[in-house]
């Protein structure tokens, strides 16, 4: 006959010692078959929320020290960028005051020439001074500054290209500017309106500043002559030559070989007279063979 637990209202448990008997009740047999049940989920279940947490710790262990480590590398950029930007503006700090050195001797230079010109009587190159003192060049960048000083001294080297600098011909001056003993006519004095240089008949002649030719030709005493036209209302002339390389009308540029040492009209023997005019009278040319004087 088959006997089921439920169906058993006691157990007994019985030892050695026949006065020692246990009686336990069938129903809190089958309590504890059901906490164990539980006692076991419950084991299971915690093993895996424990395997679970400690893989999900390992797995954020993991990320934070990846993440740790692009924020080292994040801040070791922003320092050495850092460091960079500081260089950066230190060698700008000093490439700025280089430039306002140079700058303020680009001034002075110009103002230096302008002085020259205009002890020649020649007008001088217009220029707006730059403040460097910070204000003004504060407002202006580099290259502005750079740009406007580069304007300027275009236009001062065109200009200068125009007015007469120079030596027409490298010879021993043998007549000076002023009044002279006059060689044809007994030691009588006379204006001698330019400077005569020494030379070989053949020796070039080259012009002293660039302008237009306005007479190429024989004129009296002069012999073969040449006129040409520059700025400010100042003329170039050239004479006693033996060959003339230009006509009237032409564009010549400083330094352009014009002609050739003669002794043509009236001369006592090869030379270049050079004369320089300003508004159709004669002055010192002496003045304008070097900007030193």
């Amino acid at each position: 006959m088959n006997v089921k637990l439920q169906d058993v209202k006691r157990v007994l448990f019985l030892r050695k010692d026949p006065a020692q008997v246990v009686q336990v009740r069938a129903r809190h047999f089958s309590r504890l078959k059901s906490v164990s049940a539980a006692a076991i989920c419950f084991t299971i279940i915690s093993t895996f929320v424990v395997v679970h947490l400690s893989s999900r710790t390992q797995q954020e262990v993991a990320e934070n020290n990846k993440l740790q480590s692009e924020v080292t590398a994040l801040q070791s950029q922003i320092d050495n960028k850092t460091a960079a930007d500081d260089s950066l503006n230190t060698v700008k700090a000093a490439s700025n005051s280089q430039a306002v050195t140079y700058i303020q001797s680009i001034q002075g230079k110009l103002k230096q020439i302008n002085d020259y010109l205009r002890k020649r009587g020649l007008a001088g190159i217009t220029y707006k001074k730059i403040n460097t003192d910070g204000s003004t060049s504060q407002k202006l960048s580099d290259n502005q500054l750079y740009s406007t000083y580069d304007d300027y001294l275009t236009r001062l080297v065109a200009d200068v290209s125009l007015m007469p600098m120079g030596y027409p011909h490298i010879g021993a001056l043998t007549s000076f500017f002023g009044y002279r003993s006059n060689p044809f006519d007994f030691g009588e004095n006379e204006f001698h309106p330019g400077i005569d240089f020494k030379g070989h008949i053949g020796d070039q002649v080259k012009c002293t500043a660039s302008g237009k030719v306005i007479f190429a030709g024989r004129e009296g005493g002069y012999g073969n002559c040449i006129h040409i036209q520059h700025a400010n209302n100042i003329e170039t002339w050239y004479g006693h030559l033996s060959h003339i390389n230009v006509h009237e009308g032409q564009r010549v540029s400083v330094g352009d070989v014009i002609g050739r040492v003669g002794s043509t009209g009236r001369s006592t023997g090869p030379h270049l007279h050079y004369e320089i005019r300003k508004n159709g009278k004669p002055i010192n040319p002496i003045a304008y063979l070097s900007l030193n004087k």
